[in-house]
């Protein structure tokens, strides 16, 4: 287990072995998240965006690229249909 002080700046060191084992560089941020029964997480904020990859799991079916079109075009809102119609009556 690796340990800190706190000095009277109120400056944490981050021990080497916790600063290699969350691979934190110079200028990476952190959070601190305080739990119910008391404990605290320190939590990187340098998480490469590979690792979100299979957060939401499979989907529950699979769309053909159609469906995926018009998936995308309903959750963009008017917004986007008024743009995408005006590209397709210029073509």
């Amino acid at each position: 287990m690796s340990k800190a002080t706190l000095t009277s700046k109120g400056q944490l060191t981050v021990p080497k072995e916790v600063r290699d084992r969350l691979d934190l560089k110079p200028g990476d941020r952190v959070e601190f998240v305080f739990l119910p029964d008391g404990t605290v997480r320190f939590l990187p904020l340098n998480l490469p965006i590979s690792a979100l990859k299979g957060i939401l799991g499979k989907p529950p079916r699979r769309l053909s690229p159609k469906q995926l079109d018009q998936a995308i075009r309903d959750s963009w809102g008017t917004r986007w249909r008024r743009s995408s119609r005006s590209r397709d009556e210029s073509r």
